[in-house]
């Protein structure tokens, strides 16, 4: 069957200039322009934009998409059992929100008791789950199973205020080397506080420290686009300087 865009639009839940845009860019092309100057899409194109909409649900950018979708490896059949495992995924983190938020009306009614640690176990498993989705490939090619599993525990067994810790010295990391980055000196009292908190944030999480694996992890940091746009938020080069605010707080500067 063959559709207008109108038709493909209203049938997909979408916007005509959705589909015109889609075209534009060039990660959804119609089938065909027909005599009147309509596009006309058939199946392929309907089952590809069943394939974007899909990844843009998961929060994939337009600009990532087409690069999958428009490789010569692109597989439609592996890709929708990926959208299937990371769907069921985002379906366990919304049971367990869910779940603590029954127990929370519970609570306020008076109907149950809850821990403080009760009170948070959904927002630290989505936490584990969205880390393990991003960057669990890598962090266990790094450290290993055992230890990328000890570090879940660990956060899965933070009380309330150990949680609050972990989520302030997040922040002053960020803050600290914002404030360092105006130095232009790694090496300077603020950017190795900037450093310092970034251990003790780390130890939040790992079983036992070394300065070997902090100047690792600070490395990935520089090596890795995903982290490193993480701190580049707080300013262009801001994963570099923290890279060499680290190195030279473990001594392990060249």
């Amino acid at each position: 069957m063959e559709y207008t865009v109108q038709r493909l639009a209203k049938m997909a839940g979408i916007s005509s200039r959705t589909l015109r845009y889609y075209d534009e860019i060039g990660i959804l092309k119609p089938a065909r322009i027909n005599s009147s100057g309509y596009r006309i899409y058939g199946k392929a194109e309907v089952d590809r934009l069943q394939q974007i909409l899909f990844y843009r649900e998961l929060g994939v950018s337009l600009e990532e998409i087409k690069e999958i979708i428009t490789s010569p490896n692109f597989n439609a059949i592996n890709a929708l059992r990926e959208h299937r495992e990371k769907l069921l995924t985002k379906r366990r983190q919304l049971d367990l929100l869910i779940a603590n938020v029954d127990k929370t009306i519970a609570l306020w009614e008076g109907r149950i008791t809850m821990t403080d640690k009760e009170k948070f176990e959904g927002f630290k498993q989505k936490m584990i789950e969205e880390n393990e989705e991003k960057y669990g490939k890598e962090i266990r090619e790094k450290y290993g199973d055992e230890e990328v599993d000890k570090s879940y525990n660990k956060l899965k067994n933070m009380n309330k205020e150990e949680y609050d810790r972990v989520e302030k010295l997040s922040a002053a990391v960020l803050d600290t080397l914002k404030e360092a980055m105006e130095t232009g000196d790694p090496s300077c009292e603020i950017a190795q506080k900037a450093a310092d908190l970034h251990r003790q944030w780390l130890c939040c999480f790992w079983d036992k420290y070394t300065k070997e694996a902090h100047a690792g992890l600070a490395q990935m940091y520089v090596d890795d686009e995903r982290f490193k746009a993480y701190y580049d938020k707080v300013k262009a080069g801001a994963a570099e300087f923290l890279r060499e605010a680290i190195l030279i707080y473990t001594g392990m500067k060249k």
